[in-house]
């Protein structure tokens, strides 16, 4: 969990959301809301359910987390936010700016702390538990081949 970047996320009998995350004090700080990743739910969860992958692409745990809340205004948003905040790839300005945006736009900025039963190792399913893809209204639009020059028939 040290070196955890993205977690899969899953909230009640919601699908698995990839989330980035950030390894704090033996916990997984995730943001969500306006303007950052969507995480619907979670904000407002007791409990999810956490899986990370390894160096090689593939699950090496899965655990049970329980969820709560950082509220703006606290001294554990003090502290954390700031920390989360750094580590915050590709965000515009500074971090206090990031911060302070995230508390007025009702950003969640939520830790996920192991909570019961954690499977590893041999404990873990042998299937894939890959989901069918979900339905969506995006078509694909059909396209001509592109040729650079004019076939001749013989």
């Amino acid at each position: 969990m040290k070196k955890a970047s993205v977690a899969w996320v899953t909230v009640a009998d919601g699908p698995a959301l990839a989330l980035w995350c950030v390894p704090l004090e033996g916990a997984l700080c995730v943001v969500s809301g306006p303007g950052e990743q969507a995480a619907p739910g979670l904000a407002e969860a007791d409990e999810a359910q956490v899986t990370l992958r390894g160096d090689h692409g593939g699950r090496i745990v899965t655990w049970r987390a329980r969820v709560s809340r950082v509220l703006p205004g606290t001294d554990e948003w003090d502290t954390l936010a700031p920390l989360v905040g750094a580590k915050r790839l590709n965000a515009p300005g500074s971090t206090a700016d990031l911060v302070a945006r995230w508390a007025a736009d009702g950003c969640a900025l939520v830790r996920l702390r192991p909570a019961g039963d954690v499977v590893h190792g041999g404990q873990l399913p042998a299937d894939s538990l890959a989901e069918p893809p979900r339905p969506t209204s995006a078509v694909r639009a059909a396209r001509k081949p592109f040729r650079l020059h004019r076939v001749r028939r013989r």
